[in-house]
């Protein structure tokens, strides 16, 4: 069962580097794209990704790595990014895609698109990330959970995921990170399942404002319920590292 933590809030991964054994993945949230006085940018929050405040942040996750846990990066979000980046996508791009050739122990990407964009952009970065890095690859995307029981473009975006999980560029989407923020029960999950999705596509998301130390057995409870009927199940994320529970001084615990 996999256990991901997204880490945006870089509050340091001393306790992750000790108990590496029990995490599979970390996204590091959230790259965006843009223009200042029509310079392009990429930008990790707000800074360049080679900012020195960063320093520290790449060195922990490279060790991470070498302990064998996968790194990838998230782009999107609240913040936004992906109509900057198809409005321009031949000056854009490239600026991501050197990100990601210049760090290389960072082997995957999460499309957080919570903007309306064309589903044929979306197919297009993804053939370009596949043509650019490889099928081994990982990209995974962050949709809202009502766009995946019920096929609505709910949530932030327009997007229709069935839509790309049933096409041709839908072999190449790892799984989805299903932003299951406050609806984070075995109810959601089966309604995900009887719309056709496989539990090896499914990562099922909380976020730790939800369960806190004193209730985070109820999510323990319904991920047993769901491990009972689905034996299949892949795993949680979770939305952020910083406060994840039970344990607020050592986020690692989570992943127990």
């Amino acid at each position: 069962m996999k256990t991901i933590y997204y880490y945006q809030t870089f509050c340091g991964l001393d306790k992750c580097l000790e108990n590496s054994q029990n995490i599979d993945v970390i996204i590091v949230s959230s790259l965006h794209v843009g223009a200042y006085k029509n310079d392009p940018y990429i930008h990790l929050n707000n800074y360049h990704p080679d900012s020195p405040k960063y320093d520290i942040v790449w060195q922990d996750l490279q060790k991470l790595y070498y302990n064998g846990v996968t790194i990838m990066c998230m782009i999107g979000g609240a913040g936004g990014a992906f109509n900057n980046l198809f409005s321009d996508f031949k000056t854009y791009y490239p600026l991501l895609r050197d990100f990601l050739k210049e760090k290389r122990f960072i082997t995957g990407i999460d499309l957080d698109i919570e903007e309306n964009v064309k589903q044929d952009d979306v197919k297009k970065l993804i053939n370009c990330l596949v043509k650019d890095f490889g099928e081994d690859f990982t990209i995974t995307m962050a949709p809202v959970a009502q766009s995946l029981m019920d096929d609505s473009p709910s949530g932030f975006s327009s997007l229709n995921y069935k839509e790309l999980y049933e096409s041709e560029e839908g072999q190449f989407i790892d799984w989805f990170n299903v932003q299951a923020y406050g609806c984070f029960n075995f109810e959601t999950y089966d309604k995900i399942m009887k719309n056709n999705y496989s539990p090896k596509n499914i990562i099922f998301g909380m976020i730790s404002g939800d369960f806190l130390n004193d209730n985070f057995h109820i999510a323990l409870k319904e991920i047993s319920m769901i491990k009972k009927t689905y034996p299949n199940f892949q795993g949680c994320d979770i939305w952020e590292l910083v406060n994840a529970p039970p344990d607020i001084d050592d986020p690692s615990k989570w992943a127990l």
